[in-house]
């Protein structure tokens, strides 16, 4: 009897050891950095000039795929986010663009817009934001389920989208910049008034100051030679302005808005790592019982890619200042969080194709093509052999047909279908077109089928599908700067890099990895269940001992 009373003196003490084991065999704390359009070969190129503790951290003291992919068509930034956080593609999580087409609602429909919900700081138009149209659960969504809530999951971003997606459906807040009056905002999503904490983070103008400090580039310009001169005829006007220095200031007296003009410089970066830091003290994250999750995502890359392109000193300057940026703020992680208490991944939600007009100046294969020509050439020849216009949207290289019209005429969709990918076929410089029946049903070789399939949502998806031969972008966006979206290399190979926690040291592999095995990846560092939709593979050379 002496005994079984000891015993059972002692059994919560062994569930509490055994809770306590447990829960300490995982990081304190994850950082998910998602880097707006940023190419593998970024890592490489500008690599000279990095200093120890950014990039360096994740290519000598952690691990690094050499030959990351997104496995899907379109690469865009909703996506992107999306596939990384929910370990799946379009196909799944259901976001299929940035922007995509409602036949039921005849409009686009953004990929995180929400009309249930109201802005919480910021202003009116920025507030209707939440992740409902995602169709999966993401990786914070699991890790709250498994603890019960009581893990903490903040998403940063100076994108609405670059927050919300990634921070998940029971996220403790997701904030993003409003570029119309400085501030951090958020959405009745998350709650009904913002944070003091975030409040006083807005309080403290830290965009006034950062734009009052201009652009320069951080070394001698003369160093900067692995990028191409900085007056290119290629590069779309900032402000009225392609080179260096930036003036803001003066470019606000002409009319602009520091405001405005802040995302497309690395000043937005600055800007998201200190609102991270602010949340890691509101929060305490990495100091609670169970694993946090911190989703930092950085946008000021892409507007500047999108304005200067790949190979411009505006894009070599912003990644070396922020792989200066990177390293201070693992440091400050080292002392908040612990050394080797946190992990952190690192990745980006697409890269970037050349500046088209740069490869046809200098002979490369390369050029444009007009979706509105493109629109207009299909509704001719659909009336011209079938006396009605059928075409409802022409976006994100698909075609939406209006099946209701089709239907009450009495007319065959699918021989439709076919007679537009038939058509599109005839086009200069598409290399392919599919119907909906075929992507269904896995009627197509290649990888670039593939690639359309796995972006292709039988209920949000248009009735065919179509891509161009490489490096050609929309024209719409004119004859400088560039864009993506492509299943082309030169938008899918992207960084998958992983640093601390669990993670081996100097592990680099050339297999042929995908975004969407980040996220399973997690989870079984993180011993939880994967996210709902999921269909990555866990990164095996990070379990080899």
């Amino acid at each position: 009897m002496k005994h079984i009373l000891i015993l059972l003196l002692l059994t919560p003490l062994f569930s509490c050891y055994a809770q306590t084991t447990e829960n300490d065999n995982r990081p304190k704390l994850v950082v998910g950095i998602v880097v707006d359009q940023m190419r593998q070969e970024y890592l490489h190129r500008f690599y000279p000039h990095f200093e120890e503790g950014g990039f360096k951290r994740f290519a000598e003291q952690g691990f690094m795929a050499m030959n990351g992919h997104y496995d899907y068509i379109p690469t865009y930034t909703g996506p992107g986010h999306a596939s990384v956080y929910t370990g799946t593609s379009p196909a799944i999580h259901g976001v299929i663009a940035n922007d995509f087409y409602s036949p039921e609602l005849r409009r686009m429909v953004y990929c995180a817009e929400d009309t249930t919900v109201v802005n919480v700081g910021g202003t009116a138009r920025n507030g209707q934001i939440s992740p409902r149209n995602m169709l999966s659960t993401t990786i914070g969504d699991e890790l709250k389920l498994f603890s019960n809530k009581r893990s903490r999951v903040i998403g940063i971003s100076i994108k609405d989208r670059g927050a919300a997606l990634p921070a998940g459906f029971l996220a403790d807040g997701a904030y993003w910049y409003d570029s119309n009056n400085g501030e951090m905002m958020s959405s009745s999503w998350y709650f009904d008034e913002l944070p003091q904490w975030v409040k006083e983070f807005n309080a403290w103008k830290l965009p006034d100051e950062l734009m009052a400090k201009g652009w320069q580039t951080l070394l001698p310009m003369e160093t900067y030679v692995e990028s191409q001169e900085d007056d290119r005829p290629y590069e779309r006007a900032f402000a009225g302005k392609t080179t260096f220095p930036y003036d803001f200031k003066a470019m606000q007296e002409a009319g602009g808005s520091i405001y405005g003009m802040l995302p497309t410089t690395p000043h937005g970066n600055t800007l998201v790592l200190e609102m991270a830091k602010a949340a890691v003290e509101a929060h305490n994250l990495g100091n609670g019982s169970f694993t946090d999750l911190l989703a930092i995502s950085f946008s000021s890359p892409d507007y500047i890619g999108h304005a200067f392109g790949a190979y411009s000193k505006e894009i070599q300057d912003t990644y070396i200042r922020l792989d200066r940026e990177l390293a201070a703020f693992f440091a400050y992680l080292d002392k908040q969080v612990g050394e080797g208490q946190y992990t952190v991944f690192l990745t980006a939600d697409h890269a970037v194709a050349n500046v088209p007009q740069h490869n046809v100046a200098n002979r490369l294969p390369g050029g444009y093509y007009s979706t509105s020509a493109i629109r207009s050439i299909l509704i001719d020849r659909t009336q011209a052999r079938y006396g009605e216009e059928l075409i409802l949207n022409v976006s994100n290289e698909q075609v939406f047909l209006d099946e209701q019209k089709i239907r009450a005429k009495g007319l065959a969709l699918r021989d439709i279908e076919q007679f537009i990918a038939d058509e599109l076929l005839s086009l200069p410089d598409i290399v392919g077109a599919y119907t909906s029946a075929q992507v269904r049903q896995g009627q197509g070789i290649g990888l670039q089928f593939q690639l359309l399939s796995r972006g292709y949502h039988a209920r949000r998806s248009g009735n065919v599908l179509y891509h161009f031969r490489p490096n050609f972008t929309d024209g719409g966006y004119g004859r400088v700067g560039t864009t993506h979206g492509a299943g082309w290399n030169y938008d899918t190979h992207v960084p998958i890099m992983f640093y601390g926690w669990g993670i081996p040291e100097g592990k680099r592999t050339v297999e042929r990895l995908h975004v969407t095995d980040i996220a399973p990846t997690l989870s079984m560092l993180l011993k939880i269940s994967l996210p709902s939709g999921a269909d990555g593979s866990p990164i095996a050379p990070i379990f080899e001992k």
